[in-house]
């Protein structure tokens, strides 16, 4: 499966951002799909998880309650919808999928990556 990240911008604290990951080449239904980031300087970390079958979620306690993910199979499309932005989510935001059932977040459980959509969050 291809995906391919979008959504990315240079927003203020305190603001929203939506991040879509279109997915393209296999019945997106089929798999598990998260959002993982990485600042500068840091190692990728896990962001968010979406279930291919019930949609079960989990997100990093960091973006708990901040962060929805969602997903639409009809448009083969995953969604990460930010609010109430903080300078320390500024990242590059990477979507992955994976042909597992259940999530994880370990990013090297996940085969396919998107390319990355970077968020700036100025204070």
């Amino acid at each position: 499966v291809q995906l391919q990240a979008s959504g990315g911008g240079l927003v203020q604290a305190g603001d929203s951002l939506r991040l879509s990951c279109a997915a393209s080449g296999r019945t997106f239904s089929n798999y598990t799909m998260a959002w993982f980031r990485q600042a500068p300087g840091k190692e990728r970390e896990f962001v968010a998880f979406i279930g291919r079958s019930f949609g079960a979620t989990s997100y990093a306690d960091s973006v708990k309650g901040r962060f929805t993910i969602s997903r639409d199979n009809a448009k083969s499309t995953a969604y990460l919808q930010m609010y109430n932005l903080k300078p320390d989510d500024t990242a590059v935001y990477y979507c992955a999928a994976r042909y597992i059932m259940g999530g994880s977040s370990y990013a090297s459980s996940y085969s396919y990556w998107g390319q990355g959509t970077l968020v700036t969050v100025s204070s």
